[in-house]
């Protein structure tokens, strides 16, 4: 029996921001798995559901720091240095989250802990990703 991969977890309440108001609270929950090295999973709790978002751990980490990302998902510091931003964009809409940049960075270094940077491509199963892509067929 293999050791099985550290799981780091966290639960951050975001703030949504909206127009004119102040920022609605969001409770996500985040997640790192060994067994995924290179990816931070996000789930915000949206209504009745959880809407699950995966992204790199180097963007946010690089997020906390500076303007990050190009695609579906951004992170940025905000004007408040306290806080970061984080931009997701869906075919379905948009959303703008707030977050303290404290309790992210505490999470990522937990996640340090366990795999650290540069020491990823260690955990990643190649053999087992490529499995998963052959059973979508």
């Amino acid at each position: 029996m293999g050791i099985e991969p550290p799981v780091v977890r966290a639960t951050v309440i975001f703030g949504l921001r909206t127009f004119g108001a102040v920022p609605l609270p969001v409770r996500a929950d985040l997640e790192y798995d060994a067994a995924d090295p290179y990816a931070v999973s996000v789930g915000y709790h949206a209504g009745t559901g959880v809407v699950r978002w995966l992204f790199g751990r180097d963007l946010l980490a690089d997020g906390l720091l500076a303007p990050a990302g190009d695609g579906d998902v951004r992170v940025r510091p905000a004007a408040d240095e306290s806080q970061v931003l984080v931009e997701l964009n869906a075919p379905d809409g948009s959303a703008v989250l707030e977050a303290e940049a404290a309790e992210l960075a505490d999470f990522l270094d937990r996640t340090y802990d366990e795999v650290p940077f540069g020491d990823e491509a260690l955990w990643f199963d190649f053999d087992r990703e490529l499995s998963k892509l052959a059973m979508r067929d």
